[in-house]
């Protein structure tokens, strides 16, 4: 069989240009509920052998973060240090001051899958033991999460500044991450499946590689993903789209369910 590649002036630097200033490069698939089982089976990958997570989000009811291209989570990892996260996303990287360099939490990277390529911006930092209970249980307010360095990181990168008292909290997704090779893929895994409180599975493998890799690590892990029988989800929902989308519809549907009965509490004589 003949395929026909376009050469030359038509494609020269595509990639490069549309990942100019990242660091390194994501490529992600998700993967349909229904091939999921045959997924874990083939790669043996079970709650014995992986890095079990949970993950909590922070947003509105209306998900005004998430539309502001804000992200801000935190993650209690079995075992590990948990941590928490501010993300940016689309930035433009030569806009990005070179100062956050510095901290080892700081990432520029460039998620890419077929609906396209997203570059983003994120500061991750060490969260106390504990702290994550506490905060979920109310003991702590969620500010406590975040660092100074994180809210100045949002307001240098996004000038946005977070009212967490306004916050509510997202979650928690079940999270088991695994790391595996497989001798037809040059490139080291990474397939993490998440689960919601509703029983919803979602599962996506990807691979993370330098830019100068960029252009065949796209299509190589595409043409790898193909040639195992591993569909791609046509919806290609990210794992935070999908769970942020599903916890706040529950908060409006509380908060709808609560209104009724706050109107209807008698007043109080003053006692």
């Amino acid at each position: 069989m003949v395929v026909a590649v376009k050469r030359g002036t038509a494609t020269r630097g595509q990639v490069a240009r549309k990942l100019a200033g990242v660091d390194t490069i994501e490529v992600k698939v998700t993967i349909p509920d229904a091939l999921i089982d045959t997924a874990l089976n083939r790669y043996k990958l079970t709650i014995d052998n992986d890095e079990e997570r949970y993950v909590y989000f922070f947003d509105t009811p209306n998900l005004d973060l998430f539309k502001a291209g804000m992200i801000a989570r935190a993650r209690r990892i079995v075992d590990d240090q948990d941590d928490s996260t501010v993300k940016f996303r689309p930035v433009v990287p030569s806009e990005v001051p070179t100062d956050w360099r510095q901290f080892a939490g700081f990432k520029l990277e460039a998620d890419a899958s077929e609906s396209g390529v997203v570059k983003s911006a994120s500061l991750t930092m060490p969260v106390e033991r504990g702290l994550i209970k506490q905060v979920i249980a109310g003991k702590k307010t969620i500010a406590k999460l975040f660092t100074k360095e994180q809210e100045d990181f949002l307001a240098s990168i996004g000038k946005q500044h977070i009212d967490y008292s306004n916050l509510s909290v997202l979650g928690p997704l079940q999270a088991h991450r695994w790391k595996f090779e497989d001798p037809a893929c040059p490139w080291r895994m990474t397939a993490e499946l998440w689960k919601r409180q509703d029983g919803e599975r979602l599962m996506e493998i990807s691979i993370k590689t330098p830019v100068v890799q960029a252009a065949a690590a796209i299509a190589g892990f595409m043409a790898f993903l193909a040639e195992v029988g591993a569909e791609q989800d046509l919806g290609q929902q990210t794992k935070t789209r999908w769970a942020l989308f599903h916890h706040a519809e529950q908060l409006r549907k509380n908060e709808t369910q609560a209104e009724p009965l706050r109107k209807s509490k008698p007043v109080g004589d003053g006692e």
